[in-house]
C-alpha cells in the first residue's frame, strides 16, 4: 500500500524515533509499504517519520542506480531497524541531496564518507557493517530522519536564507508532488 509522505513542517519529521522489537505489529507489511511508497516516489531511501511513524526504521534501495560504473549497487536493498551509527570517518564530501519530504529543493550537504552502523534487518537479525561513498551518504540521510534531522539542517546559513520562502510555503501546504503527501 502506498502511504502518504509527510512534508517539511510536519512535527513528526522532527521527532526522535523509538526502537522496535519482535512484538511490533505487522512489521513485514510496514516494510513492504515503505518500499512501495519509496518506489512510487522514485526515491532511494525512506524513513518511518516520512510516513508519519515514530519508529526507528528506514529502507534503502540503490539497485535502480546500478550500472557499469556502479555495479556495487546491484543488490543494495536493505532494511535498517534500530540502527545506530557507531563511527563516522574519512573525508568530508559535499554533494547535492534532495528529499521526498522536501520536494523541489536540492542542496549541497557535507558528510563524512565512511560510516560504521549496527542495525537489525527485516528478520530482526543483527548486523554491524561499514559503508563508504554514496551508500554511506544515503544511509546517513535516512538515519538523520530517525533522529529528527533534515538535510537542510546541514546546509550553510546563507543557503538556508535563500530557500526559506520555499520551506515556509511547504509549511503552509504549498507543495506540488506527483506522489501522495501529507502536510502539517
Amino acid at each position: 500500500m502506498i502511504l502518504p509522505i509527510y512534508i517539511y513542517g510536519h512535527p513528526v519529521l522532527r521527532k526522535e524515533t523509538k526502537d522496535i522489537d519482535a512484538s511490533y505489529p505487522n512489521l513485514k507489511e510496514l516494510i513492504d509499504n515503505m518500499y512501495e511508497t519509496m518506489y512510487n516516489a522514485d526515491g532511494v531511501g525512506l524513513a518511518a517519520p516520512q510516513v508519519g511513524l515514530e519508529d526507528r526504521i528506514f529502507v534503502i534501495d540503490l539497485s535502480p542506480l546500478a550500472d557499469e560504473e556502479n555495479p556495487e549497487y546491484k543488490d543494495l536493498k536493505k532494511t535498517f531497524i534500530n540502527a545506530r551509527i557507531t563511527s563516522r570517518s574519512g573525508d568530508t564530501v559535499s554533494t547535492e541531496e534532495g528529499c521526498l519530504s522536501i520536494p523541489g529543493i536540492n542542496e549541497s550537504v557535507p558528510r563524512l564518507d565512511t560510516i560504521e552502523i549496527d542495525y537489525l534487518d527485516e528478520n530482526l537479525q543483527p548486523h554491524s557493517e561499514t559503508y563508504t561513498g554514496f551508500t554511506a551518504r544515503v544511509i546517513q540521510h535516512e538515519y538523520d530522519h530517525i533522529d529528527g534531522i533534515l538535510f537542510t539542517d546541514h546546509i550553510s546559513a546563507i543557503r538556508k536564507r535563500l530557500i526559506k520562502a520555499k520551506l515556509n510555503g511547504m509549511v503552509k501546504g504549498k507543495v506540488s508532488c506527483r506522489y501522495k503527501v501529507r502536510v502539517a
